[in-house]
């Protein structure tokens, strides 16, 4: 199979529509349409009904496979890139609130090690942390979010595998002081189901958490949406009295102006994950060497 006609067949599934799939791929309609054909005719079944534009039991099939196959080709070609670059560098890629004393640490203790070091920090969403990290796109990924003690989180696919866990915080109703809430010993999160929570799907989606809690299946934000990765922002409009924002407890240590009151029920952790590109699983290499402190493992700084 062409990889060309699974990356446009994709695009159709993921988008449901043939003109919106050929302004994501910038092609014309027709030309998508006549993609979509000819992999159908390779295959020698339809993939996809028109009118609505749905998947087909064959073209579901598919679709779990192709994902699977064009991530692998993104990882062959960075490892190939990778091969061929100038030794010395990394690219941590981590979501807002992955960040910490450990991470910065790390990176000191690289750095002491590989004085010609480097490296870039990318900070995005959890879904791009975690493609980047299995198209290889970048070397080391770190993602966060809310689970019970010890679970593990439940990571986008493709390439949401392979995880491990380098980090686990209180999770944290954050409120202002002088709030209600605030003198709380704890707090039960099916009961601020109509509380006002501030959206902030880059930094802390709470929305879907506390949803989650209540079964009622939809995000219960009520409160303003923010957009952009700074947590100081996100702060500021709790502090401001905008609405609440479930945090670790670490983010909040050392502020004025907040509170942080424990998740009584359920019991949760704000949990940090380290994500590696396939070619960055063994050898000597700069990820390697912070994967292991990340971890608590021991490494060897004279091998890079």
């Amino acid at each position: 199979m062409d990889p060309n006609l699974l990356r446009t067949f994709v695009a159709v599934a993921e988008t449901g529509s043939f003109s919106l799939a050929a302004q994501r791929l910038r092609y014309t309609q027709s030309a998508v349409s006549q993609q979509i054909a000819a992999l159908e005719a390779d295959l020698g079944t339809p993939l996809l009904t028109r009118r609505p534009v749905t998947l087909t039991p064959a073209g579901e099939r598919l679709l779990r496979h192709a994902q699977l196959i064009l991530v692998r080709l993104e990882a062959a070609r960075a490892d190939v890139i990778r091969a061929v670059a100038p030794p010395g560098r990394l690219t941590l890629g981590l979501t807002p609130l992955a960040w910490s004393g450990q991470v910065a640490a790390a990176l000191a203790g690289l750095r002491a090690a590989m004085p010609r070091l480097r490296f870039r920090v990318i900070t995005a969403g959890k879904d791009r942390i975690v493609t980047d990290a299995a198209t290889g796109k970048i070397d080391l990924g770190l993602v966060d979010g809310f689970a019970a003690p010890s679970d593990p989180l439940r990571l986008p696919e493709p390439g949401g595998a392979g995880a491990t866990g380098i980090a686990e915080d209180p999770a944290v109703v954050a409120v202002p002081d002088g709030h209600p809430l605030a003198g709380r010993a704890a707090l039960d999160l099916a009961d601020l189901t109509d509380a006002y929570w501030i959206d902030a799907p880059e930094v802390a989606p709470a929305g879907v958490t506390v949803s989650e809690v209540a079964r009622a299946g939809t995000a219960v934000s009520k409160g303003p949406r923010y957009e952009g990765a700074d947590v100081t922002v996100l702060l500021g409009l709790v502090a401001a009295g905008h609405g609440l924002a479930l945090l670790p407890a670490s983010v909040l240590a050392g502020r004025t102006g907040l509170r942080g009151v424990p998740v009584g029920t359920p019991r949760l952790v704000h949990r940090v994950e380290m994500l590696r590109a396939p070619a960055t699983r063994t050898g000597d290499e700069p990820a390697a060497w912070l994967a292991a402190r990340l971890t608590d493992r021991p490494a060897n700084p004279a091998g890079f």
